[in-house]
């Protein structure tokens, strides 16, 4: 004889107010779409990601975001130094993950400011989050697309370096347009970093590896730090990050790559 099952219980009633529809996810905290439809859509080079916002985050994110955020809108030209409160150099960051690495890197070195740009919005309040605990002053973090950052919100000879480590791939060949390291990017890069600016990129994806040292080696902008022309070891700086760690376990070669911005003869200003 079967036993009837007892019913089961109501599930319980979330804790947390359902939010009306249109209302944006985090008030106070990064916009959906900062720039809107105000500049042509063009190749995307990367793929925002939807993933669960923590406690921890969504609470960083609605604290901090007024005085650490910043939404890329494209409307006016950043004062690096106002947007800081101080004078010292900035390094631009494109794609931070969950923003350990770059946390790291803010705190062995509060000399230098750090303006680091992602879509992912868990990351984003993880990096706030991280900078809070540890009392970073020094880094600001930007929502949205980089290149608008770049061509409509940064001076000229602004930046003293540009970081882009593991951005994606993008493996498959109809989508290498995709990729952020292309010649027309470094040309826009080259204007905002001042002569003897940094850029410092690493990849575990060895072609696009190869590709990256390929394009960099011939633009006229650039020069390689390392006198074999080749890939750089990773420098001390640069913390091995987790996903970096999981990467290498598998057999992935990491390469970075370290260039400078050149000053031409014929931009440099002449002698009073």
């Amino acid at each position: 004889m079967n036993t009837p099952e007892a019913p089961r219980p109501a599930p319980e009633a979330s804790s947390r107010p359902a939010r009306p529809k249109g209302e944006p996810r985090f008030p106070d905290g990064p916009k959906a779409d900062p720039a809107g439809s105000h500049f042509e859509r063009r190749i995307r080079s990367f793929q925002p990601r939807r993933s669960r916002v923590t406690a921890g985050q969504a609470d960083a994110l609605q604290r901090l975001w007024p005085k650490w955020g910043l939404d890329i809108d494209g409307h006016a030209v950043l004062d690096l130094a106002e947007l800081f409160g101080n004078d010292n150099p900035v390094v631009l960051e494109i794609g931070f993950g969950m923003g350990e690495a770059t946390a790291q890197m803010a705190a062995a070195d509060p000399a230098t400011n750090v303006l680091a740009v992602d879509v992912h919005t868990p990351g984003q309040g993880n990096l706030l989050n991280l900078a809070d605990h540890k009392g970073l002053s020094n880094v600001r973090v930007g929502n949205g697309d980089a290149i608008i950052l770049l061509r409509e919100m940064l001076a000229p000879d602004s930046l003293s370096g540009l970081r882009v480590y593991f951005p994606d791939p993008w493996p498959k060949k109809r989508h290498h347009k995709r990729r952020l390291i292309q010649p027309e990017f470094l040309t826009l890069a080259a204007s905002r970093l001042r002569p003897g600016g940094i850029v410092h990129c690493a990849t575990d994806w060895e072609p696009y590896a190869e590709q990256m040292l390929e394009v960099l080696t011939a633009h006229p902008d650039f020069e390689n730090t390392r006198p074999d022309g080749g890939f750089a070891p990773r420098p001390g700086f640069r913390p091995l990050t987790r996903f970096e760690g999981q990467g290498l376990d598998k057999g992935h070669v990491v390469n970075d790559l370290i260039f400078r911005r050149v000053q031409h003869e014929d931009r440099r200003p002449t002698d009073a």
